[in-house]
């Protein structure tokens, strides 16, 4: 029943997607990758959701849930406020512009060799942490769901994890090579909707279970009673995410990830209209809220239930699956998963593929490239990045929770481009040159704290969260460009040039929609402060 369960629903999202997106234009950039800049708010929210909604997030986050209860909530909560922050702020200025990556805004604003630098850091980034990681965490999630030791009977760990990877590679690779951004948005979507479901019913049931099967109302007194120190959204200082880091380093991550991160902003570029674009961001915000029921809460069940039993973090939430959902819903989930996993593994390809071919091959392998060859050049892109993805993955074996390790070597680059992204914006006269500077020194400085020993230990001895770290790193980057933009301005000032056809009539209602999210945020961190 679990796998006729698993071929149906992923037949059916196939096919719908198949049938929705068969007369896409993809043989031009724009109609490759923004979907012909006619995404509407439904297809733009589901697409984000599912996109950051992968298992580096179900099984990543639950399992840091697992380990160190319920702070780590902050992750969703606070990502919140950065959609807002995206939506009012960096969408409009974004869309007028007319681009397609981060990097084509940043020699827009700079220079060709401070787009060069971002994009080299991006495919760097993309190809060997983030793409490795979402096979790595959607391959360990299966075979602790559908238990694919037992069904393949391959005993070897390792083996049966590398095998996973390459199966899941083989077909977002597919994916990714033959659609557009619509393809990939529309499937999103459809997904998305599976996985909330099927998300929201892991949490129905662990808590039932809990409950000893008297209603997820006991379950719920069992879990704030079983676990009470566990249940307190402020972390202690002493933990993954203490609560002060929530306005400096988790403030700073979330707001690249939501606002300048290409993999996930390239789908409100996409957007028919800028009203689109926020409303479609405002609803990722909205539904972002209800994360804590199926990215928190499962963690925090199955902390409780498999209690001394010695599960890994990262394998917690795939066993709670296996053991509590009913077979037919397991299969139906297992799919859901797989569209998620291909969902994250294709947005990354996509946005790999679109740095790749608009960033370096348009401007350095082959400038007079045609339409169809910048597009051929980056499918061929997606499959070299898809090969050393599957190759890189296995090496992730051994991490205590992968998502708190995502997010320590994000920041390795997330701040660097934050910084000079948003000063970049607010400063018209900052040199080209002070950009260059600054992405090269920040990520050159945070790796230094990270892993040159005496650095480390020295942040260590001084009780510096890395959080913490990041932020006063941060903090310099933008002191020194705010700095060279007053001793050797630029020439000329720097205005934004429309640049983009589509209606940019900002959405009515965005700002009352962003101040009654915000308002909602700190509603939820007072409502669980201990």
């Amino acid at each position: 029943m679990t796998i006729i369960s698993f071929l149906l629903f992923t037949a059916f999202a196939g096919v719908l997607t198949w049938f929705l997106t068969r007369k896409d234009e993809t043989q031009s950039s724009e109609g490759f990758f923004l979907g012909g800049r006619s995404l509407t708010f439904p297809i733009i929210a589901g697409s984000l959701l599912l996109t950051n909604l992968s298992t580096e997030q179900m099984v990543g986050l639950n399992g840091s849930a697992y380990a160190h209860g319920l702070s780590v909530m902050a992750w969703e909560v606070v990502a919140v406020v950065a959609l807002v922050i995206m939506a009012l702020f960096f969408l409009p200025r974004f869309l007028r512009t007319g681009i397609t990556t981060v990097p084509q805004f940043l020699e827009k604003r700079f220079d060709r060799t401070t787009q060069s630098i971002a994009n080299t850091i991006f495919l760097l980034a993309y190809t060997f942490l983030l793409i490795p990681l979402i096979l790595y965490t959607g391959a360990v999630g299966l075979i602790s769901m559908v238990d694919l030791q037992a069904l393949t009977g391959i005993e070897e760990y390792t083996t049966l994890l590398a095998g996973t990877v390459v199966l899941i590679g083989v077909m977002g690779m597919l994916y990714a090579r033959f659609g557009g951004l619509r393809t990939l948005a529309v499937l999103d979507t459809i997904n998305g909707v599976g996985l909330l479901v099927g998300g929201l019913l892991v949490g129905y049931y662990a808590l039932n279970a809990l409950g000893d099967y008297q209603g997820i109302g006991a379950g719920w007194e069992a879990l704030k009673t079983g676990q009470p120190e566990r249940m307190n959204s402020m972390g202690a200082e002493g933990s993954e995410v203490p609560f002060s880091t929530l306005f400096t380093g988790v403030a700073l991550l979330n707001l690249f990830y939501w606002c300048t991160n290409q993999q996930i902003i390239q789908r409100t570029f996409g957007a028919s209209s800028l009203a689109e674009g926020q409303k479609g961001v405002l609803l990722t915000g909205a539904l972002k809220l209800l994360g804590p029921l199926y990215l928190v809460l499962p963690g925090l069940a199955a902390y409780q239930i498999y209690a001394g039993q010695g599960i890994p973090n990262d394998q917690a939430y795939g066993t709670l699956v296996k053991d509590l959902l009913p077979e037919h819903l397991t299969g139906f989930f297992a799919a859901v998963m797989v569209g998620a996993i291909l969902s994250s593994f294709n947005a990354a390809l996509n946005s790999t593929s679109a740095l790749f071919s608009i960033g370096l091959y348009k401007h350095v392998i082959n400038p007079a490239g045609t339409e169809e060859q910048t597009v051929r050049a980056a499918k061929w892109f997606v499959v070299t990045v898809a090969i050393a993805s599957m190759l890189g993955a296995p090496l992730l074996i051994g991490q205590d929770t992968i998502f708190g390790y995502l997010q320590k070597m994000n920041a390795i680059y997330f701040i660097p481009i934050f910084a000079v992204v948003v000063v970049g914006m607010l400063h018209p006269r900052v040199p080209a040159f002070a950009a260059s500077i600054a992405l090269v020194a920040g990520i050159a400085l945070i790796s230094i704290g990270y892993f040159v020993e005496p650095a480390a230990a020295s942040l260590a001895a001084a009780n510096i969260h890395g959080f913490h770290f990041i932020s006063i790193v941060f903090a310099l980057l933008v002191a020194f460009l705010l700095f060279m933009g007053t001793v050797t301005p630029s020439a000329t000032a720097w205005k934004i040039k429309t640049d983009n056809e589509i209606d940019l009539t900002p959405w009515k209602g965005a700002k009352w929609v962003g101040a009654a999210l915000v308002l909602l945020v700190i509603g939820i961190y007072a409502a669980f402060a201990g």
